[in-house]
Parts: structure tokens; C-alpha cells; sequence
């Protein structure tokens, strides 16, 4: 490293945010940048750790300690070539990804971790500005035809890998928009759609073909998209979500989160689908049940939809405020997090269960609820009652759609109903029909997703061509 006590020398510091009030009036980003000098700081804080336990952290593989001095040396052109040698989106990881790799840097048995994934974001939005993003265009066509299914972070990396080694590749999108839950489930103030768009204006520079509005199962039978192309893979995310079979589940206003999102996100598009019931939080007592991402989301999209009150319950216990580092460093470790949209306000409550819900004329108005212990027994004498006008059910999802695609290729499933494949070749039980993503592994993180997109891609080319050069 070019300043090799640079961690001592330096303090960390992250982009300053917006203030509450000013940010909840509009849907916008609220996350500013830093300047050059301070970047470079920042960069040289990445100390000579022998070993770099942020690759261990990081799933896509990204080289942190090469492009954190190349930002210290204002290399930064060389820097995002490092950035895109192991990440297609960094401009996605940038904003959205939990940074388990700081959470395994050294300098975070001191609390106090390179700044990694603000350094990251730094590089590829001023790749952008400077006009450094290009099209990689392949100089040879292979002849041969790739289908992949949904356009999310999965499909997207293993779209572009493939292209990019002169495959012709198409991608199939249910919605009117590429993108996949970037775009329609992960709110604009916390990534902006133009950052898909011009990603997906890239990828149709370099030859991939979009095919929005066609849901495979529906819209055309699956089977027909597994003659008409050499491979196909099935990168579709895992959406069916977790319910709450409670008495009074079926009143109006209890809602699976991702329906009161994504409907968000499409009115900030402008796009006109809209169902006929419009789920807004407006004026109204929102709960929401669940404390992961998703569940944060909901708050933040709640408090800008200028929702009365916002109350999160999370079914499990109250994590410490600080880990033991002895005991889980490098690992992720279980801890108290507040993110951005809990930082806005609202109430959070821990070891809470849901009973039942009632309400008037087929409206919910309450919520009824347990206290439990630890190992989510209910503690007699702990019941309460919670006003609620609007109930988003954010407990995660338990594994992809099945109904369509997944039933007409009869494809094999795994014990959790994902769609059954290794992580060495990703192919599934079918010949040339591979999977990647959540609709594989499961719900999880935008940089696995990546990742698996990529070794896909690999997988995939070593089939058609007997061999691969695309990085695993």
C-alpha cells in the first residue's frame, strides 16, 4: 500500500446525507460525495493487512485493497478497470449491498473499517461522469443463442458476461421495464432508476436483446424457449412471499410489502398499470411486520407517502448494540443496525408475535399482538392491541413462483422449493437449462446474485464452446 499508516493518519468518513425533513418531501437519492482529497484519505486507510479478509467478505470477489490504493494514488481510471474485473455494477453493490466487506476488514475489530463500499460507489459514479462506462463490444460472434429468464442483478451479469464473449443473448422480462426488484422493489431513494437504464442502454450496445412485457409460462410457453435457443437460464428471483395465517388476514389494507412498493416505484416511473386499489400509507397508522431490508424500505416509503405512524415488529429478540468481535469477526455478525429509513422515524419493537387482526366494514384497524421469549414462546399476561390502517407484511420470501414456467419445465427443486443446481456448473436437471440467483439459492443479497450471475456465464459458455475465459 502507498501509505501504509494511513489508517492511523487518517479518520474514516462516510458521504453526509440529507437532513430528515429535507429528504422525506421527495423520492430522490439523498446521499452526497466527497472531494477528491478526502476520497484518497479514505483510500489510504486501506492498510498492509497481509491478508485481505474483505475478499472473504465480499461474495462478488471484488480485489478492495487494489482499487482503495489505486483511489489513494488518483488512479482512478485504473481503478475501475479493477472495480468491473470482478463486479458488472458496482454502481448497484455501491448503494444497496450491506458491505458484509467491511464488516470483515481489519480495521473493524476496532470499529472502525475502511469506508469500502462508499469508496466503491465513488469510483464507478465519476467512471460515469467522466464518460469512462463504454459498451465492450465482442469482436467475434459465436453464432450461438443464450435465453435468460428475468432481468434482475442475476440475469443481468450473466446477460452481459455472455455477450461480451459473442453469444448471442436474449433477455426475458415480465414487466414493461428491465431490472427485475432493482428497479421495482428497491425504492428510488435509495438507487435511482436512471442507474438501470443506462446499464441496460450499455448491455443493447453490446447486443442484448430485452423482451419486456413476456412473462415465460404465460405469455409463451416455456418449453418453446428451450428449443428456439441453445442454452437457457432461469434467473427469475425468488418471489413468493411469506404469509400470515392469522384471523383477519382477509381485511382490506393487510398487504404483502413488495405490492405496496413496487406500486411506489411505478408511480415515481409513471408507468400507468397500476391495479385499482391503490396502497398508500397517507394518513394512516402503518405496521409493518418484519425488520430485514424489506421491512426498512417500507418505512422509509411510508414516511414519504406522509403516513400518520409508522411501527416496525420483528418476531425475533433485540440484538446486542455491539458484537463480540473475538467471537464473529470476520464474519457477518448479529447486531443492533438502524438503517437510513429507520433513522426517519417510527417505532421498533422486537420479540413481538401477531395474533390476529381486527377492524369495521371489512377494514383493518388493529393489530393484535404477544410479547414472546427468547425462543418465541408467547409470555402469558403480555397482550396488547396497536392501531393500524395499513399492514405490510415484509417476512421475507420462501422460494420462487412455481405456477408457469417452473411447472411447465418440471424442472427439479431443492428442500427449500428452490430451483435445484450446484454452484460449480449451475445446471439444473434439464440438459442445457441452467439457474442462477435467487430463483437458486434462495432469498438473498444484490452481490450474491452478481456473483452467481457471473459464474453462471462461465458455466454456460464452457458448455456451448467446450471451454471458457470468462473469470469464475
Amino acid at each position: 500500500m502507498g501509505k501504509v499508516t494511513g489508517f492511523l493518519d487518517f479518520p474514516s468518513r462516510h458521504p453526509d446525507r440529507a437532513d430528515v425533513a429535507e429528504r422525506v418531501a421527495h423520492w430522490g437519492e439523498f446521499t452526497g460525495s466527497l472531494p477528491d482529497e478526502e476520497w484518497a484519505f479514505q483510500g489510504a486507510r486501506c492498510m498492509d493487512c497481509g491478508i485481505p479478509f474483505c475478499h472473504q467478505g465480499c461474495p462478488v470477489n471484488n480485489i478492495v485493497p487494489d482499487w482503495n490504493d489505486l483511489v489513494y494514488r488518483d488512479r482512478w481510471r485504473e481503478a475501475l478497470e479493477v472495480l468491473h474485473s470482478t463486479n458488472n455494477f458496482p454502481e448497484f453493490t455501491g448503494r444497496i449491498c450491506p458491505a458484509p466487506c467491511e464488516e470483515a476488514c481489519t480495521l473493524n475489530i476496532i470499529d472502525d473499517p475502511v469506508t469500502i463500499k462508499s469508496i466503491e460507489c465513488a469510483i464507478i459514479d465519476r467512471a460515469w461522469a467522466e464518460g469512462w462506462v463504454r459498451p465492450d463490444i465482442a469482436q467475434l460472434k459465436t453464432g450461438r443463442t443464450v435465453a435468460i429468464i428475468g432481468s434482475g442483478p442475476a440475469g443481468l451479469a450473466c446477460a452481459q458476461q455472455l455477450a461480451r464473449v459473442g453469444h448471442n443473448v436474449t433477455v426475458f422480462e415480465k414487466n414493461s421495464k428491465a431490472g427485475g426488484l432493482l428497479r421495482y422493489g428497491i425504492p428510488d431513494f435509495k438507487m435511482e432508476k436512471h442507474q438501470i437504464d443506462r446499464r441496460i442502454e450499455q448491455m443493447e450496445a453490446e447486443g442484448v436483446v430485452f423482451r419486456t412485457d413476456c412473462l415465460v409460462g404465460h405469455d409463451i410457453v416455456a418449453q418453446e424457449v428451450v428449443q428456439a435457443f441453445d442454452a437457457l437460464v432461469l434467473a427469475g428471483g425468488s418471489e413468493w412471499p411469506r404469509n400470515l395465517t392469522v384471523p383477519g388476514r382477509e381485511l382490506d389494507g393487510i398487504h404483502f410489502a413488495m405490492d405496496f412498493l413496487t406500486q411506489q416505484n411505478r408511480r415515481n416511473s409513471g408507468e400507468l398499470t397500476l391495479p385499482d386499489e391503490k396502497i398508500l400509507a397517507t394518513g394512516k397508522h402503518v405496521v409493518v411486520i418484519g425488520g430485514g431490508d424489506t421491512g426498512s424500505d417500507c418505512i422509509g416509503t411510508s414516511w414519504r407517502q406522509k403516513a400518520k405512524s409508522v411501527t416496525q415488529f420483528e418476531i425475533l429478540s433485540k440484538p446486542p448494540r455491539k458484537e463480540d468481535k473475538g467471537a464473529t469477526w470476520p464474519e457477518w455478525p448479529l447486531k443492533m443496525r438502524t438503517s437510513s429509513s429507520q433513522e426517519e422515524g417510527g417505532d421498533r419493537d422486537w420479540s413481538v408475535a401477531t395474533e390476529a387482526f381486527s377492524g369495521d366494514n371489512g377494514k383493518v384497524r388493529a393489530l393484535h399482538g404477544v410479547r414472546l421469549t427468547p425462543r418465541l414462546e408467547r409470555i402469558e399476561g403480555t397482550d396488547f392491541e396497536i392501531d393500524a390502517d395499513l399492514v405490510l407484511l415484509a417476512m421475507g420470501f420462501v422460494h420462487p413462483v412455481r405456477e408457469g414456467m417452473l411447472e411447465q419445465l418440471g424442472v427439479d427443486l431443492d428442500r427449500s422449493g428452490n430451483v435445484a443446481a450446484d454452484t460449480e456448473a449451475y445446471r439444473t436437471s434439464i440438459d442445457k437449462v441452467f439457474t442462477a440467483g435467487d430463483m437458486r439459492r434462495g432469498q438473498s443479497l444484490v452481490v450474491w446474485a452478481i456473483r452467481e450471475g457471473r459464474q453462471c456465464a462461465r458455466s454456460v459458455d464452457n458448455f456451448l464452446m467446450g471451454v471458457s475465459t470468462l473469470p469464475r
